[in-house]
Parts: C-alpha cells; structure tokens; sequence
C-alpha cells in the first residue's frame, strides 16, 4: 500500500463558517510534503482530520487505509501540533520514556535525543526549558516511536536559527530511513529547504500541488534588479510586463525590485525609456514570492479556527491562476 494517507471530498465545518470544502489529497509513501497556506487556510484543520481529532462532516479520511480514529491506524503515526503540553516535573529523560513506552519498538533515550542535539538536558525538569527546547523536544517526541508518517503543524516555532537548522537535518535523515514526513510553515525558507513536494492553499482551493521548482514555475515570475537615479521620477512597476515593483535607497540611486509577469517584455520597455539605469539584473522568483503570487490571484481568504481551504484537483490550477 504506497498512499498513506489520503482525504476524498472533505468538507468540515465550523457552525456557519466552512473551513473545508470538498478537499481531496493524497500522500504516498516515502514523499515529504510541506503545505503552504496563509493564516487560516485551514492546515491545522486538515492535519487534525487524518490525526483522527476530528471527524470530517462529509468525505472519506483514510490513514494506513484505515479509519484515523482507530488506535489501529494510529499506532504508525507520529505528530506535533502548534501548541503541546509537557509535564512539567518530568525531566527530558523520563518524558522520552513516558512516550516511548506507547510503541512496540521505540528509539532509544539517547538516541532520540542525540537526532535533536539535547543529549545534555537529559535531566532537565521540562518545567525548565526554554520555549525553543520544549519546541524542539515536542518534535522528537513524534519520532520517538518510529512512526512512519510524521504530521508537523509549524514545527520550528520559537527556535532560533542554530536549532531549526537542527531539526531540519534531524528531518532529513529521518525521511530519508524511508518516513513519510508532511508540515506546516510559515517560514518558506523552510519548505524550500526540506519539501519535496508543496501544496499552496489559497483562495479557498488548492492552487498549486507539485514539486517545489514547479510550484514556482506556475507563476512563471521573474526578479529583475536595477538601479535608476535618485533623481528618476521613472516608476518601474507601471511598464509593461511587470507585475509588483517596491524600491530601496541605494548608494549612487534606489535599487528596484520588479517581478515581472514578462521578464523580456519589461526589459524593452525600460530601455525605451531612456532612463539611465544601472546593474540590471533578471533572476527566477523564490518560493516565497511565487506563494505570495499564487495566494493573491486565488484571492486567498481565510476563515475558522483553521480557515478556508478548499481543494481543486490538477486541471482546475490553471483556472485558478487566471
């Protein structure tokens, strides 16, 4: 069996409010899915249906196949939600047991927690942890039975740059003994650093499902830098071909930032312009600004305590876009 989780026309509601509406998706086996979405696009609402904490109103969740609510399914699922509670008296050491001792075969104290760079709070009471350390000891609690699917729901909150980098590599190597990994993030230079494959949700429906470089291609945006005079009344983002334009006070003149929608169309019509410019440069789009892109031409609307988040499947993205 190669899906290991998979959602057929879900729809869940909050009283009036719909957060989702008809979604279909589906995860294979083996794949690392970051899911994208602006705040309340309904991520967690998804998550918590295929963690079996909710019950869709109508569709189909199936984990491992089976029913998310059964203890059956879940014993191969490990996760993490946004908020997580620790007890407080319990050191590092003894939580890691506690947890560990809910699985067949279970990673090991030390093993769990070298993955994670805590081997030396083994003995801190977790009552004394910093709100990064707790973060982090809550991600290597869901690996700490060797779940073959992880669901991650913002996973690196509150760490500084040191120990997301940490658990980043910690995630890569678990992915790569063969795990199913899916998260959540707000920071997109995480999704382009561990995502395989990216599921944008905007506008109520899913706009983009792909790999990374694809998703970004969709928009088929491009950066170009230039340099004009700090004397140019020249306003970039009203050329032809362009799409969003923003400037910043630069020595010798104020750079220009332009993502153009026609990158060639743009360039002719700056030097139609006759306007001096300078250290012209045209490079591809990030993920964070394809998203940012996506959501606004889906008309991205939020909602509930996890929000709007309809799904279309491949043949509707293009309508999407448009």
């Amino acid at each position: 069996m190669n899906t290991v989780l998979e959602l057929e026309h879900v729809t869940r509601r909050f009283g009036a409010v719909t957060a989702l509406d008809d979604v279909s998706l589906g995860v294979e086996h083996g794949e690392l899915v970051g899911l994208l979405g602006p705040n309340g696009a309904g991520k967690t609402t998804l998550l918590s249906l295929v963690s079996g904490l909710r019950k869709p109103d109508s569709g189909t969740v199936r984990l491992f196949g089976g029913d998310p609510r059964s203890a059956a399914s879940r014993i191969g699922l490990g996760t993490t939600p946004q908020e997580t509670g620790l007890p407080a008296t319990l050191t590092v050491g003894e939580v890691v047991d506690l947890v560990g001792g809910h699985y067949p075969d279970p990673m090991s104290r030390a093993e769990v927690l070298g993955r994670f760079g805590m081997t030396d709070l083994v003995k801190r009471q977790t009552g004394g942890l910093s709100g990064g350390q707790k973060r982090r000891l809550a991600v290597a609690l869901a690996l700490v039975g060797r779940p073959r699917l992880v669901l991650l729901d913002e996973p690196t909150t509150g760490l500084d740059v040191e120990a997301r980098h940490i658990l980043w590599q910690a995630l890569r190597d678990y992915h790569a003994d063969g795990a199913t990994v899916v998260l959540t993030s707000h920071y997109l230079e995480e999704v382009e650093a561990l995502a395989e494959r990216v599921v944008v949700v905007g506008g109520g429906r899913i706009l983009a499902d792909d790999t990374l470089q694809a998703v970004i291609g969709l928009v088929g945006l491009r950066r170009v830098l230039l340099t004009l005079p700090a004397s140019s009344l020249l306003d970039p983002g009203a050329l032809p071909g362009a799409h969003t334009a923003q400037a910043d006070d630069h020595a010798g003149g104020r750079r220009w930032t332009v993502l153009a929608e026609d990158a060639d169309t743009f360039v002719r019509a700056l030097v139609g312009t006759e306007e001096p410019f300078a250290d012209l440069e045209v490079r591809g789009a990030s993920l964070e600004e394809a998203f940012l892109a996506l959501t606004e031409r889906g008309g991205a609307a939020g909602a509930d305590p996890g929000a709007t988040d309809r799904s279309r499947r491949d043949d509707d993205v293009e309508e999407a876009l448009r």
